[in-house]
């Protein structure tokens, strides 16, 4: 029997699917237990393969190095890297011992690190060597200059036992380095690996049995829409619960292998890649450090990969590559496609050239662990691609006006969530979590939404003025709070401009300080290694005054407009 149309924009998801009470670590080991032999891993660029069964292992000697440590439940460990095994360690072995993984984001720079680590008072933090262009340790060195002088070990002591101290990061206690090379002041991954013993194998089953599923393990920096990032904080309970509900509607088994070219610190990679994988029995594998067309192809091949994650920009990347016919992807069945919306004809070549007959949209943010809209394997083209799918289970949505009354089907407000993927909070922020998450438990996206009358959600906006630039949030504000510490300007407005290749652009309008003279190129480069490439504005204006209404308030749609005008002259 068919459902009655909805009237008003409010929906509740499937009821019959049964959240997890358990935590992180409880689930890996049931996983482990059932699977035992069967493959977890693949890290291609590192020549990883693994059982389920050593993946355990591997993690119970990082989780035992962590507690020699003195890391306790409760404990923020930065992980700072790109796609690596140590990074999928680490995000299990800190679940196992209760600690709280902070992601760092593998682009930030000086001014992004210090304040991201300060402001949830890191204890750890785990740190590949480089990155493209970011050297993350001359970086580490430059915040920390005691590094140099440091030891971590007290008179050739087996045990590190001497813990950092730093002015500028004073809760910060150790740096673990990845790689084998010596650095002054750091301890490396594989040498904290070795620390395990039968009495911190067994302190690590007491903890692990002590921890609660509604405990926070994950904090996710989400740019905020005024000053800095905000700490999204997040508990085994929502992401293990939210990768596991994506498992779910891609109809994942023990025998999928599950192709993950998406970033690890974002969720799309650690909730709906690891943990989807996790809690199916699935293999997750990685074709390489960072996105890359032709390796992503290689690993779906080579790997006979079931499953393909990705962002538009990404499937439009590998459809293009001038090898792409040479490669046999017909092992494809399914995978997510999110982070922006996708045309029509990329979605039926998606399909049709790539075999993903199951490909799925979702839709969502990090503060929502971070899905609430996913379409089903068996919706229409159309649904799939001019939606992003309907609440999932166990989630509330609706539509609403300001006053967070429900609008009518069809009529646009914001999209508001209630439901078990909420976070818990942002860290620290008990005023800007009231902003988002109000009294009745409804989580407020920013996002303007119309719901149809079969409970398809369509995304046609945003409330404020968030720039996305090749699937990453831009929060103007954040660009200009930063640029305000150049000693040259007196004002600045950053807004977004539309872009062929990345949806959108970064652009700022300065207003110089009397008698000041500053070019284009002098200020991006000072932003070049202060703060993450995408957020450094690829259009400048330096401008007398600012378009404003009768009442003063600045008019950034007029300047878009204007700056539209000039660029296509």
């Amino acid at each position: 029997m068919q459902a009655s149309p909805l009237t008003l924009s409010q929906l509740s998801g499937s009821q019959d699917v049964d959240l997890l009470e358990l935590t992180i670590p409880d689930i890996f080991d049931k996983t482990v237990a059932q699977y035992p032999d069967h493959a977890a891993i693949v890290v291609k660029h590192q020549n990883i393969r693994w059982t389920y069964k050593e993946y355990q292992q591997e993690i119970e000697k990082l989780a035992a190095g962590l507690l020699a440590l003195g890391i306790k439940p409760g404990d923020r460990v930065g992980i700072w890297s790109p796609n690596r095994i140590e990074w999928c360690l680490t995000q299990f072995a800190t679940a196992k011992i209760g600690a709280v993984m902070v992601c760092i984001n593998p682009a930030y720079r000086l001014y992004e690190l210090e304040y991201a680590l300060n402001k949830v008072q890191c204890k750890a933090i785990i740190s590949a060597e480089s990155f493209k262009s970011s050297r993350y340790l001359d970086m580490l060195n430059e915040l920390l200059p005691e590094l140099k002088s440091h030891s971590p070990r007290v008179d050739n002591s087996p045990l590190p036992t001497k813990a950092l101290k730093s002015k500028k990061l004073p809760s910060l206690e150790w740096v673990i380095r990845m790689g084998d090379t010596p650095s002054a002041g750091m301890l490396n991954f594989s040498e904290l690996q070795s620390l395990v013993s039968d009495d911190l194998r067994k302190q690590v089953n007491v903890v692990q049995q002590s921890l609660d599923c509604h405990d926070a393990i994950n904090i996710q920096f989400t740019s905020g829409t005024t000053g800095n990032p905000k700490g999204a904080t997040l508990s085994h309970y929502n992401i293990l619960n939210n990768g596991k509900v994506v498992g779910d509607g891609m109809q994942l088994d023990q025998n999928d292998r599950l192709c993950i070219p998406v970033p690890l610190y974002h969720c799309f990679g650690m909730v709906m890649g690891n943990l989807a994988c996790i809690t199916h029995g699935s293999a997750a594998i990685f074709p390489d450090e960072a996105f890359d067309p032709l390796t992503t192809l290689q690993a779906v091949e080579e790997e006979a990969c079931t499953a393909l994650h990705g962002v538009p920009t990404m499937f439009i990347a590998q459809l293009d590559h001038p090898e792409f016919q040479n490669f046999n992807l017909s092992s494809l069945r399914t995978g997510i496609m999110a982070g922006a919306p996708c045309p029509a004809e990329v979605m039926k070549k998606v399909i049709s050239q790539m075999h993903m007959s199951k490909v799925l949209i979702a839709y969502g943010q990090t503060e929502l662990s971070p899905v609430n809209h996913m379409t089903a394997v068996d919706d229409p083209l159309v649904k799939r691609v001019e939606t992003v799918g309907r609440p999932g289970p166990r989630l509330e949505v609706k539509i609403c006006n300001e006053d967070g009354s429900v609008v009518a089907i069809g009529e646009r407000g914001e999209i508001c969530t209630r439901g078990y993927s909420v976070m818990k909070g942002y860290w620290d922020e008990a005023e800007r979590t009231a902003e988002t998450i109000d009294k009745d438990g409804w989580l407020h996206s920013g996002d303007l939404g119309v719901m149809d009358e079969e409970g398809f959600v369509q995304v046609v906006g945003r409330l404020k003025d968030m720039i996305i630039r090749g699937g990453e949030n831009v929060y103007p504000r954040e660009v200009e709070e930063f640029l305000f510490t150049h000693p040259e300007i007196q004002d600045v407005q950053v807004f977004g401009i539309p872009d062929e290749k990345f949806g959108e652009q970064v652009c700022a309008w300065i207003q110089l300080k009397a008698g000041a003279s500053v070019s284009t190129e002098s200020l991006q480069t000072f932003c070049k290694d202060k703060i993450t490439h995408f957020k450094v504005p690829k259009f400048i204006e330096f401008v007398e005054e600012f378009p404003m209404t009768v009442t003063g308030k600045i008019q950034k749609f007029r300047m878009r407009e204007i700056m539209l005008e000039k660029l296509t002259k």
